[in-house]
């Protein structure tokens, strides 16, 4: 088979592998969604059928062959991209038996339905079992996968969702940001929280004043996403033309489901903004979670909580609210209010990294043993108390708060500082290139931001890594520096602290 015929070949495997995922997707979402309690088992089994039939295809001989092939170089950087990133994927699931694959698949379904009883009861005892099954498939997971390389069994992990990120390397920027973090928030210890509002609005009203904002941000609700109300909001990138946002509102928290809505059109925009015509091919994926995660972080908090966005939306407000809105200074002030909590999704931009450092020690000493599910509330309480001074009273507010254990999703929540840093490094560089970004957001005018977004960040698919992405997009930069900085400015300023 000559080169171009085996590239037709991969290129023809690799959107099968796509669209495989997207059915996956598809399942995913709609057991979290729109599936009734009874039918989890038969989904556990659905989608490890899936898994299998995706596995079964990845493993085959023949598709390494023609990756070996081609791996040498075409001179197309889409092709050589797409066929490097393609192999490392055979070779993963060569070394993972598929008797695990199934068996990963089915324990997902089986602890999302448990974890969602355990949280209705606020008891983590329905969950134990099926997160004590997780954790060994994962451990299973961890010792196939395992290359010489990865120095730390977490390694292995970690390189499934920001490719090239190591303990050695976080370890000591966790280390940097909580000292920096911490004598920060004890600044602020003693000063008196900038006044915020009370009120609660129909969940209705609420719902349209989101969708305005989800689609004034850029994101086309009417033909290529839609969005839905799920326990734990999350974002699903079934096809660039079918995106699916989830949010939870509550009545008396305006602000929470206002900002976990933004959270997840920063995830649908740039599931939006992939190439198309990469779809289907390795390369026309998000470079890594922590990259996703900066466009999520980055419209919730570095615009979201801005106070030229609260000018803004007060059009909106009144629209679609009536009444005695909030003015913007009060949202302002509500929105960055800085104390140590409990939910890590409520939390303010000071302490959330806090919350990260928690699950990241956690997450390390279940993998390795040090820590056994049964004794994981406690060490989850304890940790809070240790790090944020804080303490849950029921395992709903602590342990069970988080969907992503239940999802199989062990060494993602780094991706969420990675992606606050990123973030901030993304303002840095904005406030340079458009030096009226704060006028337009105040007028609404998103455009040229999502623009920015657009040709820096979304057009670049997997191309190359999400550092040499971010490398091209914003030159060399102390992404812990700028975090500081951008935490200093809004929050010290905010609580008088300079």
């Amino acid at each position: 088979m000559n080169t171009e015929e085996a590239w037709n070949e991969v290129a023809r495997r690799a959107n099968e592998q796509r669209d495989l995922q997207g059915l996956m997707a598809v399942a995913q979402w709609d057991q979290q969604v729109m599936l009734p309690p009874a039918g989890a088992a038969a989904r556990g089994r659905q989608l490890a059928a899936i898994s299998g039939i995706r596995h079964e295809r990845l493993t085959d001989p023949r598709l390494g062959a023609l990756l070996e092939q081609l791996a040498e170089g075409t001179e197309d950087p889409v092709r050589d991209a797409s066929v490097r990133l393609f192999l490392k994927e055979h070779r993963q699931a060569v070394r993972t038996p598929s008797r695990l694959v199934r068996a990963f698949a089915e324990a997902r379904a089986r602890a999302h339905a448990t974890w969602m009883e355990a949280r209705a009861a606020r008891d983590f005892t329905p969950f134990a079992p099926s997160l004590t099954e997780l954790v060994g498939l994962i451990r299973e997971t961890v010792d196939a996968r395992r290359e010489p390389h990865h120095a730390d069994p977490y390694d292995v992990l970690l390189d499934e969702y920001d490719p090239g990120s190591t303990v050695a390397a976080l370890d000591p920027m966790f280390a940097r940001l909580s000292a920096e973090l911490g004598a920060f928030l004890d600044t602020l210890r003693d000063r008196p929280h900038p006044p915020g509002f009370d009120g609660a609005w129909p969940v209705p009203a609420q719902r349209a004043l989101n969708e305005a904002v989800v689609q004034a941000l850029g994101f086309d609700l009417t033909r290529r996403g839609r969005m839905d109300h799920a326990e734990h909001p999350f974002t699903v990138g079934v096809a660039p033309d079918d995106v699916r946002l989830t949010t939870h509102l509550y009545p008396d928290a305006l602000l929470s489901g206002l900002s976990g809505t933004i959270h997840e059109t920063g995830h649908g925009l740039y599931e939006q903004g992939l190439p198309k015509d990469w779809y289907g091919l390795p390369v026309g994926a998000p470079a890594s979670f922590g990259l996703h995660e900066s466009q999520s972080r980055f419209w919730e908090n570095v615009i979201g909580r801005s106070l030229p966005f609260f000018r803004w939306l007060q059009g909106p407000l009144q629209e679609h609210l009536g009444g005695d809105i909030p003015s913007p200074e009060q949202l302002y002030a509500a929105a960055n209010r800085v104390e140590r909590s409990l939910i890590r999704i409520f939390a303010d931009e000071v302490t959330y990294n806090l919350h990260i450092v928690v699950r990241y020690q956690l997450e390390r000493a279940l993998l390795s043993g040090a820590l056994t599910v049964a004794d994981l509330p406690d060490a989850w309480d304890d940790g809070y108390e240790a790090v944020l001074g804080v303490r849950a009273d029921n395992p709903t507010d602590g342990v069970l708060q988080d969907v992503h254990w239940s999802a199989g999703l062990f060494a993602y929540f780094p991706s969420y500082t990675l992606g606050n840093l990123y973030a901030a490094s993304i303002l840095a560089r904005l406030e340079e290139d458009l030096p009226d970004l704060w006028t337009r957001v105040e007028a609404g005018d998103f455009t040229p931001i999502l623009g920015w977004l657009r040709a820096h960040i979304h057009s670049k698919g997997h191309l190359v890594h999400a550092p040499a992405i971010l490398q091209d997009a914003l030159g060399e930069r102390d992404h812990v520096a700028d975090l500081m900085a951008y935490i200093r400015g809004r929050h010290g300023a905010l609580y008088s602290v300079y």
